[in-house]
């Protein structure tokens, strides 16, 4: 297995990638167009096309040139009050999801593999902290706490621990309440 940062002719096979990892997912994001594929398929493309998006941080997982998983991180945004230099407000925030791995290579550490690539990337580009909405019991493992343990408010409430935070080496004790890219708002 090889990881790398997406490339232009991997854009379909990402998309057919998420849907199938997403299709059938007990919290999928409903499809944009009826009977279409999960919203997390579309959200990839919707965030490909904003200012938000990172291409750095936009990963493959390969094998024999096919492409079995996928992550990205965008840029996101911590509404820190407490800060007064307004060039500082928006630095480091981001957002990881979606993660994607083909059904049939499920379970077998590709998914983890993307996940600590990603968060190496976002640490090395001087990013301060990762958010996302996913499972504790999976994401604890690499770093992710509840993100009101650190003072990050979620965008829903109701997400409670599921919302979550993983510092980075430039965190900066920012607190707030946090914004994902405007895609994730269309959901």
């Amino acid at each position: 297995m090889l990881i790398r940062p997406e490339q232009p002719g991997d854009i379909e096979a990402i998309r057919a990638v998420t849907a199938a990892a997403f299709r059938g997912a007990a919290h999928s994001a409903p499809p944009v167009e009826p009977g279409g594929d999960p919203g997390e398929a579309t959200l990839v493309s919707w965030l490909r096309d904003d200012p938000s998006w990172i291409p750095e941080l936009s990963l493959v997982a390969t094998e024999d040139d096919a492409v079995i998983g996928h992550i990205v991180c965008t840029r996101a945004h911590v509404d820190d009050q407490s800060i007064d230099d307004r060039s500082k407000y928006d630095r480091g925030a981001l957002g990881l999801g979606p993660l994607s791995v083909s059904p049939q290579r499920q379970g077998t550490g590709i998914g983890s593999a993307l996940v600590q690539a990603v968060l190496a990337a976002a640490d090395a580009r001087g990013e301060s902290l990762v958010a996302l909405l996913g499972e504790p019991a999976y994401y604890g493992r690499f770093g992710f706490v509840p993100a009101r343990d650190v003072g990050i408010v979620a965008p829903d409430v109701s997400w409670g621990d599921y919302f979550q935070v993983r510092t980075l080496s430039r965190y900066d004790g920012r607190t707030g309440q946090f914004r994902y890219a405007t895609p994730f708002d269309k959901f």
